[in-house]
């Protein structure tokens, strides 16, 4: 018998952890995190991980699961987060998957593919690498994070070294492990919720956001990690700008004006991969998160995921 499945995703920013944790406690779920930064233990004022005082009681899992030196792996991902909705169901509670990490969510419900991994903005920043440094920086980077795939592939291919390089910087998975780790879908009765605001209010909580987090120590948790952060850590939003500042190569105010640029960029990446999926329902917020919960309950009671207490 399929497992019931409520998501709920969107960009970063948006309100998803407070919407999921109003919704699991009226729905007795628990949440299973969907975030690429957020498995890493130690990444928490970058990340904007609640806070045990904002969990409200409800058990919240994949998160602080991986070491920061660890390279991000949708593979590894699925097998660990299936998991852990198995057994979310077997204690009779309702999975809830919460994220921004679209890939992640994918990955669980309908399993990975050899070509599963691209992203398009990692790939089009490879372009433009190679053409000003040409191909073989590249590939002496490709060697390092996937031998295997870089002994497939001339020095010279930038075509294929770009595929190869941006499916490891998207994924964290090397090129050459997709097709050994190919798996089917999931058996879930889904119902996916895509929270939504409008651009210009996204775009000052996002500000505000940011601010928040260097206001909160963000600098300070960067300098502390900096010895344990493998390519994939180092590479996330706030952190390769904090890594830059501690280098003496951008002021605190550049700095804080790059991860606020750069986030609002991933959410309107994250905004097109959500749209793009087939069968999600958007709800839209505008002001305090509490006004999607009553919406997003009733879609999952009404179609038969879940029954409330």
């Amino acid at each position: 018998m399929s497992i019931p499945l409520l998501v709920i995703a969107g960009p970063t920013g948006v309100g998803k952890s407070a919407v999921a944790v109003a919704v699991a406690q009226t729905l007795r779920a628990e949440v299973v995190g969907a975030d690429s930064m957020q498995v890493y233990r130690g990444m928490d004022v970058g990340t904007g991980k609640l806070r045990p005082e904002e969990m409200g009681g409800v058990p919240h899992h994949m998160i602080d699961v991986w070491e920061p030196a660890d390279p991000g792996s949708a593979g590894r991902y699925l097998r660990e987060a299936r998991a852990v909705i198995g057994a979310v169901h077997g204690r009779g509670s309702l999975p809830l998957l919460c994220g921004g990490t679209g890939l992640y969510i994918r990955a669980v419900i309908d399993g990975l593919a050899e070509g599963a991994g691209r992203e398009p903005a990692v790939e089009r920043a490879l372009a433009e690498r190679l053409r000003a440094d040409g191909p073989e920086p590249l590939h002496a980077e490709l060697t390092q994070v996937d031998p295997e795939a870089a002994a497939r592939i001339a020095p010279s291919d930038g075509f294929r070294i770009i595929r190869a390089l941006g499916v490891f910087l998207a994924t964290g998975t090397p090129f050459s492990r997709y097709q050994a780790m190919a798996t089917v879908a999931g058996d879930y009765r889904t119902v996916y919720v895509c929270l939504h605001r409008t651009r210009r209010e996204l775009y000052e909580r996002i500000d505000a956001r940011v601010a928040e987090m260097f206001g909160g120590g963000l600098v300070e948790e960067v300098s502390r990690l900096a010895p344990r952060l493998g390519a994939t850590a180092r590479a996330a939003i706030g952190y390769r700008e904090c890594l830059q500042h501690l280098a003496g190569e951008m002021d605190l105010a550049t700095t804080i004006a790059a991860v606020q640029q750069a986030t609002r960029h991933y959410a309107k990446r994250q905004l097109t991969w959500f749209r793009s999926v087939s069968g999600a329902i958007e709800v839209k917020i505008a002001g305090e998160v509490g006004a999607a919960v009553p919406e997003i309950v009733n879609l999952a009671l009404d179609r038969g995921i879940a029954t409330g207490w």
